[in-house]
């Protein structure tokens, strides 16, 4: 290349580099002119937008600094620049029903490409129309079929008591989000592979799932050694141990298991990448949900000693119909009305899932706004469930909010989502949390230790991992 050459690139850099920038900021912005009736708000600078001040962590009970800026400046309906594209957020109740039940008519599933690449093309989370509801049904069958087995809940049971039992004789100090994750993985482990805690392959499954749970929730940068890289890795372990156990079991023929993964054999709408992609989304669901919604009961019933005598006495009463050693039954389970009460208030307080990811696939129309077709839309849940409006005093931990009929199920409680991507296993969950808290409240005392707050990244945790400190109870049968 000749000096000539070098030259005059040099000159012409300026000017490219400032095409681009135009070009970057035109991109941005014109959306905004092109759809001048969609709801107020703002799209931030050129390519972050507003993003890193939406997904600005928070206390998972409150709507954070961002949400309450623009709702007290454009409304509970606003656009936003999210997610490198235009986004309408939606912080009302009516709007997020609508959304949620046009599913596959308006709207549409829309992740950001990183969670694909990290979940694989055949998981339930992404995968879009006939695909969805194939194995949305599937799912909504194992479920069934899961509560009809007579060994489901003493599976539940047995796991609550040798967690619940491990703790005596120990410190009385212990990081309680550890216990809640390791009995949900025991519990779904064993509902889903028909494996045993104590085996080794299910150590195995637990320790790439847990490099899995960090890489799904880490900035999408797939460089060796990253956490997101190393999840991806974790995923395609964990597949080949499945579909190990998934072969294993087909050569055994006869000797089957009672689990979901002998109805997924049994099975021939699904690929055997797909029966793969089911367990790992089965094993997403009933491990991560299950065990934060454990451990936020845990963190505020630990807030709320009236809320907690309440819950004592109902399990009390229950345990005094029945024989020592005797096992808690669904009849059992229906008793436990406070119970549900508080596992309610809980998810609404706690805000495990805060918002979801949808896209206009038209223009929408409603009341009055204008949502652009191919914009991406978030229903913010935790919005609708912390408005004032809408539950008095929403701040307050109050059980006793969701006494009366059709309480929990109605348009300003959404803690499993709605329409049809509703969590199928979402009361499965809560008979797990039921059942825990059942044999935990009977057999110790407890108390927050230091100042753990669950915070939203968007997704939820206890930045320390809700450390308490226990007290056995001396039996009173």
């Amino acid at each position: 290349m000749s000096m000539m050459m070098v030259g005059e690139l040099v000159l012409a850099a300026p000017a490219i580099l400032l095409s681009l920038l135009l070009t970057l900021v035109v991109s941005h912005f014109l959306p905004l002119l092109l759809n001048p009736r969609a709801p107020r708000g703002s799209f931030g600078w050129p390519l972050v937008g507003e993003t890193l001040r939406f997904l600005t962590p928070h206390a998972s009970n409150s709507l954070g600094s961002f949400l309450e800026d623009r709702c007290s400046r454009y409304g509970r309906v606003f656009k936003s620049h999210l997610f490198c594209t235009p986004a309408i957020v939606s912080c009302d109740q009516e709007l997020n029903h609508f959304i949620l039940q046009n599913e596959e008519r308006l709207f549409q599933c829309s992740y950001p490409r990183p969670i694909h690449g990290i979940l694989g093309k055949s998981s339930m989370l992404v995968v879009l129309g006939e695909d969805h509801k194939r194995l949305r049904n599937l799912a909504l069958a194992l479920v069934t079929s899961t509560k009809l087995k007579p060994s489901y809940l003493g599976d539940i049971e047995k796991i609550a008591m040798d967690i619940v039992g491990s703790w005596h004789g120990k410190a009385r100090n212990i990081t309680f989000c550890e216990e809640a994750r390791k009995f949900a993985f025991s519990v779904i482990v064993k509902q889903v592979l028909g494996l045993s805690p104590e085996e080794p392959v299910t150590a195995m499954i637990l320790e790439d799932f847990l490099t899995f749970m960090k890489g799904l929730i880490s900035f999408p940068l797939r460089i060796p050694g990253t956490p997101y890289a190393k999840a991806v890795q974790a995923r395609e372990r964990i597949s080949s141990t499945v579909k190990g156990i998934i072969e294993e079991r087909r050569k055994a023929g006869s000797c089957k298991k009672d689990d979901f993964l002998n109805v997924l054999l049994s099975t021939n709408e699904l690929s055997d990448e797909e029966k793969v992609s089911f367990v790992l989304d089965s094993l997403l669901g009933g491990y991560e949900t299950t065990s934060l919604m454990i451990s936020m009961v845990v963190y505020f019933l630990g807030q709320s000693a009236a809320d907690l005598d309440l819950v004592k006495r109902e399990h009390q009463g229950i345990r005094s119909t029945k024989g020592k050693e005797e096992s808690l039954t669904s009849e059992d389970y229906k008793k436990m009305e406070y119970t549900q009460h508080v596992i309610n208030e809980a998810l609404r307080c706690g805000n495990i899932v805060k918002f979801v990811h949808r896209k206009a696939l038209k223009d929408v129309r409603y009341k009055g706004y204008l949502i652009p077709s191919g914009w991406k839309v978030l229903p913010v849940f935790s919005a609708v469930h912390l408005n004032p409006s809408l539950h008095g005093n929403a701040q307050q931990f109050q059980p006793s909010r969701w006494e009366g009929p059709s309480q929990g199920t109605s348009k300003k409680f959404t803690p499993f989502g709605g329409g049809p991507r509703l969590c199928p296993g979402s009361e499965l969950a809560k008979v797990e949390a039921a059942f825990f808290l059942h044999h935990l409240v009977l057999s110790f005392r407890w108390i927050i230790d230091g100042d753990d707050v669950p915070m939203a990244h968007p997704y939820v945790e206890f930045p320390r991992g809700l450390p308490i400190e226990i007290e056995p109870i001396c039996s009173e049968s």
